[in-house]
């Protein structure tokens, strides 16, 4: 026998809580995401910018 008690219900998964989440905070993490957006494209310019080809005579 056992002590401890099978549980009645699976645990939720991750995307689950993170989807409840969202729905309970949505403005927040709407503006949460636009900012990872955002951030995440200027990381991409700038990485484009200083690795551009220098081509000579231009």
């Amino acid at each position: 026998m056992s002590d401890s008690p099978a549980p009645a219900e699976a645990k939720p998964s991750f995307v689950k809580l993170a989807m409840r989440n969202m729905v309970r905070k949505g403005r927040q993490s709407l503006f949460h995401f636009g900012l990872t957006a955002v951030g995440f494209t200027g990381v991409l310019l700038l990485l484009a910018w200083f690795g551009r080809p220098s081509v000579p005579g231009a």
